[in-house]
């Protein structure tokens, strides 16, 4: 280990949290070093009494209980397997120039180079400490290049982290700025090495194992109890080395920093920036472009291509990002694979597992979709389906053709059925107010707001057809999820509660503020199709059989606990509010597009988009908003008529 003031830091605390350690096993031995001295007093004629004697009587059972209660606990920190970064691994032969890029930094850092390299669908890049038997890499002989190790396999030789690197960066950034951003990522090996602060993290990452391991359901009573009292132990343990362990990485981090001054310290300045742009071309591309299509149970398999052309054209329409583009004529990091778009593709189907929980590979109702097609594949699609489900929802409300002289076909779904609809005079309010509770109020009343225009016996059926396995409206369901769910649970089938509004839901079911503001109608809609969208969220659908993931290597200690799926949640569900304008907006794109020959589009940074002439429109969502919340329609009305769509005429649903 290095002279840096955080290394010696790093290793003080280090031997803190053994300390720790070191005291938890003396109060372990200590019953039975009592009870061996009175054993021992006995055998000598020393110890005898009444009084000896009870004492041994009690002392020695209760020392063999507590050395067999130790050996248990030391036996669980021991074997359980310690949380895993999800990650994609990538071996030698799939990445020679990245490997000797690491390995010339860790030649110039004085440093172990790291045993292996994978990378992880984030912006971000750690040294990951792979040790433990069930994540052990490969035997050191496949390694010794990049590992250091020697020639004799036979001796057990201390193996380096693994460095992960973030997919993205290699996009992105250039080979020189990779390199700086690496290098004290990488210099972190050497205080990694050393003995102290290795035992440190394994005594410590065994004891946060072991509560992962005691916290599993269970329903043995007695693996219950027992393991009751190991979580107790462990996390006591835990709150020992809490501000140890903390200090001890702060000091390692601060001497990896030292240590990589000297190497490419210019550059690294530059490339930080880099880090930054590329954390939020990351974020945008993954909520607004990613998730509508893994919604549609289709994964782009090109997302760190994608980070490069969403940056791009951030740099086009943004004059600080300008100088960034500049840089595209220099060698990308990806070019140090061999198959980047193997790599891509990877690092693509683990970034919907982790922020959609998606399934492991691709199946019928989970299949890739490349960037041409996302138009017509992904937006298309999205906006025909979100129109099939406002327009039966309004089939179960009861609502009306539109009516006129330009009206078409009295059953054909139109546009101007839903602005009519929204545009209808009639008391405003909120969830909750008479503007959307008067439809559940008066059983005979139309949920268009005409009070009486179906008698009893004559009024239409509400409730929209129920797919097989619906739970019953208004009861709490229990949908079962076949795979692993739970911080620490096990393989199988497990529950999720949840309760399902029922087709007559209205604004009362959900959120006040949400709806606050809007019109009677824009209320009504909103809830029901809140409703209609939670009952096919929760109808069963078909498992889809798991398909080995498409890695650039078959890794077997790549395994990972994806029993919280998804891990990284993108976005909270969305509102009734912000339903409702998508389903609007998908209503209007589906009218340009069957009126007016207006065509879907992918905007990197914005997500689907509507093409009219090739142009891009982006005046459509502050009128959509005024319809819901003002039940005006002039606004929208207008902007139709300029772009020659016609609302009268039907369209083609999904």
């Amino acid at each position: 280990m290095g002279v840096e003031a955080g290394a010696q830091v790093a290793r003080a605390r280090a031997l803190a949290v053994l300390r720790i350690r070191s005291r938890a096993l003396a109060v372990a031995l200590l019953p039975a070093a009592v009870a061996v001295i009175l054993l021992a007093g006995a055998a000598g004629d020393r110890l005898e009494g009444p009084g000896w004697d009870a004492a041994r009587a009690v002392l020695t059972p209760a020392a063999a209980l507590v050395l067999l209660a130790a050996a248990g606990i030391a036996l669980v920190v021991a074997r359980a397997r310690p949380a895993m970064s999800p990650t994609v691994p990538v071996a030698e032969e799939a990445a020679p120039d990245l490997y000797r890029m690491v390995r010339d930094l860790a030649d110039r850092l004085d440093v172990p180079a790291p045993s292996a390299i994978a990378l992880t669908p984030d912006c971000d890049s750690w040294l990951e400490d792979r040790t433990h038997p069930s994540q052990a890499p490969p035997p050191v002989e496949e390694h010794q290049d990049i590992a250091g190790a020697g020639k004799q396999a036979h001796r057990r030789q201390p193996v380096p982290p693994v460095l992960v690197i973030g997919s993205p960066f290699l996009w992105w950034m250039r080979v020189g700025e990779l390199r700086a951003v690496l290098a004290p990522v990488i210099a972190g090996t050497g205080p990694s090495a050393h003995p102290d602060i290795a035992a440190a993290r394994r005594f410590v990452r065994g004891l946060d194992a072991a509560v992962a391991v005691a916290s599993a359901p269970r329903r043995d009573p007695l693996s219950r109890g027992v393991l009751a009292g190991v979580g107790w132990v462990s996390r006591l343990l835990l709150r020992g080395c809490r501000i140890h362990a903390a200090e001890m990485e702060r000091g390692v981090a601060a001497a990896a920093a030292e240590r990589a001054q000297a190497v490419d310290y210019g550059l690294r300045i530059v490339a930080q920036e880099q880090v930054g742009l590329a954390y939020a071309g990351w974020d945008r591309l993954l909520t607004r472009v990613a998730l509508p299509a893994w919604r549609m149970g289709r994964w782009p398999s090109r997302l760190d291509a994608g980070v490069v052309a969403a940056l791009t054209e951030l740099s086009r329409r943004d004059r600080l990002a300008e100088g960034f583009a500049s840089r595209l004529g220099e060698r990308p990091a990806c070019d140090l694979l061999e198959e980047p778009g193997t790599v891509d593709e990877a690092a693509s189907l683990l970034a919907a597992r982790l922020f959609h929980g998606g399934p492991a590979g691709p199946g019928p109702d989970w299949s890739p979709v490349d960037w041409s097609e996302y138009p017509d594949e992904v937006v298309d699609r999205k906006w025909r389906l979100d129109a099939a489900r406002l327009h039966r929802v309004l089939d179960a409300m009861g609502v009306r053709p539109a009516t006129g002289p330009t009206a078409s076909a009295p059953d054909a779904p139109t546009l101007s059925r839903v602005l009519d609809h929204l545009t209808e005079t009639g008391p405003a309010g909120t969830a909750g107010t008479t503007g959307a509770g008067s439809v559940a109020a008066d059983p005979t009343a139309d949920p268009t707001g005409h009070p009486g225009a179906h008698p009893a016996g004559s009024r239409p059926d509400t409730a929209p057809p129920e797919a097989p396995g619906t739970p019953e409206p208004g009861t709490e369901c229990t949908q079962g999820t076949t795979g692993t769910t739970g911080t620490t649970g096990t393989t199988g089938t497990t529950g999720t509660t949840s309760t399902i509004p029922g087709p007559g839901a209205t604004a009362d079911h959900l959120d006040d503020e949400d709806l606050s503001g809007t019109t009677a109608p824009s209320a009504t809609l909103a809830a029901r199709l809140s409703a209609e969208l939670a009952r096919e969220e929760a109808a069963p659908s078909p498992p889809t059989p798991a398909a080995p993931s498409p890695t650039p290597t078959t890794d077997l200690a790549a395994l990972w606990d994806d029993r919280a799926l998804p891990l990284f949640p993108l976005q909270p569900p969305r509102t009734a509010r912000e339903l409702l304008a998508d389903h609007l907006t998908a209503m209007v794109c589906c009218a340009a597009m069957d009126t007016a020959g207006a065509t879907p589009g992918l905007d990197w940074l914005d997500g689907p988009t509507l093409l009219v002439d090739g142009e891009r429109t982006a005046d459509l969502a502050p009128k959509v908003l005024t319809l819901i919340e003002d039940g005006d329609a002039t606004p929208l009305r207008l902007w139709l008529s300029q772009l020659g769509i016609r609302p009268e005429k039907p369209v083609r649903l999904g």
